[in-house]
Parts: structure tokens; sequence; C-alpha cells
């Protein structure tokens, strides 16, 4: 066996492999044929850097992001300057997507990130120390242990930090110098081991939900170090039905299912999703998150049941039995919320699948 072989058998036994992984032809392909001036220390550029994230398809480019073209652009101008980036929206609006995305497009993979949460400490962010190391010969670069971000600072990369206001504020504002100096200073190393300067294409990508305002408000200091970007819902309806085709196909494609999802099937429950979060202004809106990417789950819930189950792709009926998981959660007024509109709302839709989800919402626990 080949060792190409080896890698795409590898490749294909991972869940999700980062975007570096599932798109390096496409990334290969740009380098190859990008002859655009670059910032200092990045892989692509900056028009080379959106084709691979908005798509171009006369190039054979895919497109991996459904935005605005506009918010992107100013996303790559932001990380050509010494400013960070900062993506906040609601749940499930693809923010993470996004920081993944174009870090693998400037600094040719993704994987130096920070999962923001109330545990995360300083050592994980900057460094730590092999206490079996420190204890036998002390402090020295065999011993150090970098975090993402003095890999990042050192190797020149774009750093992401994930739900940065999960994160206690003495944390949060370790990030204040490294921003603003571009430096870590490690006290217990001598000389010139003791500084770590940034190299050109450091920088960094923070997200954080709206939802998640006022647990861990940042301080005015660092907001000043970053430039704010807002990700919002998709807008229209035949884009976001699109989206959770194409993603849902993907995953129960990963899951064995033979079956495609029944588009008819994803109209309904997109539909449903876009009644509930508000979108579609009418209707009560839900207190949990309606967003694309549950949309998605639910679509992927429904394939499989459908498809395990009963050898089909999954209808109507499987859409109401995975809604409850996603739509109400631990909520009574949700439950009651959704209860209403399966009951109320949805007979006055015109439609088989529609029908079909309003006769079977007595699947729905109580």
């Amino acid at each position: 066996m080949t060792e190409v072989t080896e890698v795409t058998i590898a490749e294909e036994q991972l869940q999700r492999p980062p975007a570096e992984v599932r798109y390096a032809d496409e990334l290969a392909a740009l380098r190859a044929a990008d002859g655009d001036p670059r910032p200092p220390g990045w892989q692509l550029s900056l028009r080379a850097a959106r084709r691979f994230v908005v798509g171009d398809e006369q190039a054979g480019i895919s497109r991996k992001f459904v935005g605005n073209v506009s918010l992107v652009e100013r996303a790559l101008v932001t990380l050509a300057t010494n400013r960070g980036l900062m993506l906040v929206g609601e749940p499930g609006t693809a923010k993470s997507l996004l920081s993944e995305l174009i870090a693998a497009a400037v600094s040719g993979g993704s994987e130096l990130t920070v999962q923001g949460g109330a545990a995360t400490t300083e050592d994980q962010i900057k460094y730590s120390w092999n206490y079996a190391l420190l204890v036998s010969e002390g402090p020295s670069s065999r011993s150090l242990v970098p975090a993402p971000m003095l890999r990042g600072m050192a190797e020149g990369r774009i750093v992401r930090f994930e739900e940065i206001t999960r994160c206690p504020l003495e944390v949060q504002d370790c990030l204040l110098s490294l921003l603003s100096d571009r430096v870590i200073a490690v006290p217990e190393l001598d000389g010139p081991q003791g500084m770590v300067f940034a190299r050109q294409g450091f920088n960094v990508i923070a997200t954080a939900n709206t939802r998640d305002r006022g647990v861990n408000e940042m301080s005015a200091a660092l907001k000043r170090r970053f430039n704010f970007e807002t990700v919002f819902p998709i807008p229209d309806f035949d884009t976001e039905l699109a989206l959770v085709e194409a993603e849902a196909t993907a995953l129960l494609r990963q899951s064995g299912v033979a079956a495609a999802p029944r588009r008819d099937v994803l109209e309904v429950l997109v539909g449903t999703f876009r009644e509930l979060r508000g979108t579609a202004g009418r209707g009560e809106r839900m207190s949990a998150v309606m967003s694309t990417a549950e949309a998605v789950s639910v679509a992927h819930a429904v394939g499989v049941r459908g498809w395990f189950l009963r050898g089909e792709p999954g209808g109507a009926a499987d859409v109401v039995a995975s809604l409850a998981g996603t739509a109400a959660k631990d909520s009574p007024e949700d439950l009651a919320r959704l209860r209403r509109f399966l009951e109320q709302d949805v007979p006055r839709r015109k439609g088989a699948q529609w029908q079909a989800l309003h006769d079977a919402r007595h699947l729905l626990a109580d």
C-alpha cells in the first residue's frame, strides 16, 4: 500500500477533518496560481484567501461560507493589520467555521485553537511546563510546553480563540500585552529565550456569542485591540435550504446512510426553523437556539432515523421526533411553543409534508 493511499484512508476515518485537510487540493491550487502580493507571513494573498472562503466556480473552488462577501473582505483586511479580529453573533451562525477557513487560508492550518470556558487558564493560552523535566533540569526550552498563543507568535500564524467571553476576565486580560506589544515574556528563562516575539503572520481571531453577553464581558482595553464583525443568520430561505441540504447530505454519507435526504422534507424542516427563530416574521420565537447549524443536525438525525430504522430517507414524522431535543431542550415554555406551532400554525401551510408534520404532532414528548 502506498503512502498516499494510507494518508487518504486515515483522513477518511476522521469524523471531521480540519479545513486544511478537507480542502487541501483547493489550497494547493490557489497557492500555485496566486500571483497577487501577499501580506508578510501569509500563505495566500487577500484575493486568493477570499476566493477560498466564498468560492470561485470557474476556478473549481467551492463555496464554504454562506454569508456577506464584504464581511469576509473586512475580516481579511483586519488580519493584515496589527488588530485582532472578533467575530460575534448568534450561536450557530458559522463564526467558528469562518475563523477556521480564514486561518487555513492565511496560515495553512487552523489547529492553533484555544477553547474558551470557565476552566480555561492562562497556561492553556500561553505556555506551561513539563514538570518532570522542570524538576530534573530546571527551567529550560526543553521543559517549556508551548500553548497556542506562544506557538502562533513564534511561527507567525493565526491563533483562534473560541468563546472568549466564556473565560474569566483575568484570563481574557492576559491577551492585552500579546496584542499590543506582540511579545510573550517567559521570566523563568534567561537571555533571549525569555522573550518570544511575534513573527510576521501572527494574529488572533476570537469568537463570541451574543447570548453570552454579560457572562464575562470583555474589558474596554481588550475590546480596543479587536475589530468587531457581526455574523448574521442566513436571511434567504433558498440559500439556507441549499446549505442544509449540502451539509446534511455530507454528514449522512459519513454516517453510512445511502439515501439522500428528501428535498420536500428539508423544505418543511428549514421552514419550521425559520418560523421558530422568528426569521419568517410569524409565530412565537423560541428561546432555544434555532440556528442553521441546528437545522443541519436535525436533518442528519432524520436521515439516520429513517435509514437505519426503516430503510428509507426519513420523513416529516422523523422531523417531529427529532425536534424536541433540539428545539425544546429542557424548557417547558419552548415545548409549549413548539406544540402550538404544530397544532395551530402548520395546518395553514399547504403541502403533503406539512400535513404529515401536523399529523405526527403526537410524537412530541410531553
